[in-house]
């Protein structure tokens, strides 16, 4: 990969920004030989607290099948929404469903 000097131009607005990019490659702009991959080994994912109305005998299900994993239910409770939303958006299987996987031991 060539070296470039070339200084990224001021633009006006968004709109002229975004009109550059779309005809120039970043990798013109950027030495990418000194580049070093980022770690924020702190970073919690942002959490929001919600209710849920759930028949009961649902509820006891999950908290019966928690138990038997060893797991809080609401945390089993996020793997089987996170394994829902991956296979409707068709990522079921990739690192989505790895990550759920992981949730439900961490909490």
């Amino acid at each position: 990969m060539k070296r470039t000097d070339r200084k990224i131009p001021r633009f006006k607005d968004e709109d002229e920004e975004r009109e550059f990019w779309a005809s120039h490659s970043p990798l013109d702009y950027f030495d990418t030989r000194n580049i070093k991959r980022a770690t924020f080994p702190n970073l919690k994912p942002t959490l929001k607290s919600i209710s849920i109305r759930l028949p009961s005998d649902m509820l006891a299900e999950l908290k019966m099948l928690a138990n038997k994993k060893d797991v809080p239910y609401q945390s089993l409770a996020k793997v089987y929404l996170a394994r829902q939303i991956a296979l409707e958006r068709g990522t079921l299987g990739r690192s989505t469903d790895k990550k759920a996987k992981r949730g439900a031991h961490t909490q």
